[in-house]
C-alpha cells in the first residue's frame, strides 16, 4: 500500500513474503490484465469491476467462485490497521504537544522554534519519500516520520493559534475528524465509488494543485509576499477548500486499499503502510484546515 499524500507517488502493496502486489501482472492462467492504475484490473474476476484486483487470494477457476481470503494467521486485519494507525497518530500527537509546550513562539524564541520546526518538517518529508519508494514497510522509519511531523505541526499550530487565529488548532482538529468520519460513512454506504476514473481524476487534480502551490511558493521566495496570492484572500480560501476536498478523496482511496488488502489476505506488516498512508492524508487535511482558518480569522 502506498502513501496517500498527493506530494508523494502512490505505490501498491508489496510483493514480499511471496505475495503478489497490486502493481504486478496476473499469474499465468489467471484473468485480467495490468493497467496503469496502481490496482490491477479485475473486470473478468468480479463482474466487470474496473478498479481493483486482489492478488492475495487464488480464484477457484474450476467452480468460478470469487477469490476468498485464506483463513490463516499472518494476514492483515482491521484491528492491525487500527492499532498501527493509532500508534502513528499517537506519536504524532504527543510530539506535537511537546513541541507546542517546549518550543515557544514568543518574540524572543520564535526564530529558534521556527528553525527546529522547519528542520523537522524537511527530515519528515525525506523519510516519507524514502518509505514511499521502499518495497517493505519500516515501522521504525514510519514512527520516526510521525514524531518529526508532530514537531513540525506542533510549532506551526502554536504560531497560528497564538499569533493569528485563537483556537485555530482545535478547530482544525475537529474539522479533520469531521472529514474523516464523513468520508468513512460515505464510503461504507456506497455513496463514493472508488474506481479507475475516480483515481485518475483525483491524481490529475492533485498534480495540478501541487504544481500551482509550488509555483506560488517560488514566487513568494523570490518575489516576497504571498507569491501569486494562492494562500491569502479569496484565492486562498478557494484553494484551502480544494485542498480539503482533495484530502477527502485520498481518504477514499486509502479506505479502498485497506479494504482490498484485508479482504484478500495482505501480509500483516502491510498494516504499517496503511497507517502511514492514512497518517499522511490526515496531516494534509489538518494543514489545509489550519491555513483556511488562519485566512478566515486573519481577515476579520
Amino acid at each position: 500500500m502506498r502513501s496517500s499524500n498527493p506530494v508523494f507517488s502512490r505505490r501498491g502493496f508489496s510483493r514480499d513474503n511471496g505475495y503478489a502486489g497490486f502493481n504486478t501482472a496476473p499469474q499465468a492462467g489467471g484473468v485480467g490484465t495490468q493497467s496503469g492504475n496502481p490496482y490491477a484490473d479485475q473486470q473478468a474476476q468480479q463482474g466487470g469491476n474496473p478498479y481493483a484486483t486482489n492478488p492475495y487470494a487464488q480464484q477457484d477457476l474450476q467452480h468460478g467462485a470469487p477469490p476468498q481470503a485464506p483463513v490463516s494467521t499472518g494476514r492483515m486485519t482491521m484491528d492491525d490497521v487500527v492499532m498501527r494507525t493509532a500508534t502513528t497518530l499517537g506519536v504524532l500527537v504527543v510530539t506535537a504537544a511537546l513541541a507546542w509546550a517546549l518550543l515557544p513562539v514568543d518574540d524572543a524564541n520564535i526564530n529558534r522554534s521556527y528553525g527546529i520546526a522547519i528542520g523537522a518538517g524537511l527530515v519528515a518529508m525525506v523519510l516519507g519519500l524514502v518509505q514511499s519508494f521502499k518495497r517493505k514497510a519500516s515501522p521504525a522509519l514510519i514512527v520516526t516520520y510521525a514524531a518529526l511531523e508532530g514537531v513540525f505541526l506542533g510549532v506551526i499550530s502554536s504560531v497560528v493559534d497564538n499569533r493569528i487565529a485563537s483556537g485555530a488548532a482545535m478547530q482544525a482538529v475537529i474539522g479533520t475528524m469531521a472529514v474523516f468520519t464523513a468520508v468513512l460513512v460515505a464510503y461504507k454506504a456506497g455513496w463514493i465509488r472508488v474506481n479507475r476514473r475516480f483515481y485518475g481524476f483525483v491524481m490529475a487534480a492533485a498534480l495540478g494543485f501541487v504544481l500551482l502551490m509550488a509555483v506560488n511558493l517560488l514566487f513568494a521566495v523570490f518575489g516576497g509576499g504571498d507569491g501569486l496570492g494562492f494562500r491569502s484572500g479569496g484565492l486562498g480560501i478557494m484553494f484551502g477548500i480544494i485542498g480539503i476536498l482533495l484530502g477527502a478523496c485520498f481518504l477514499a482511496l486509502d479506505f479502498k486499499q485497506v479494504e482490498d488488502g484485508i479482504a484478500y489476505g495482505a501480509p500483516r506488516e502491510e498494516a504499517w503502510l496503511a497507517a502511514f498512508g492514512l497518517t499522511m492524508t490526515l496531516v494534509w487535511i489538518y494543514m489545509e484546515f489550519l491555513r483556511l482558518i488562519a485566512i478566515l480569522q486573519g481577515n476579520d
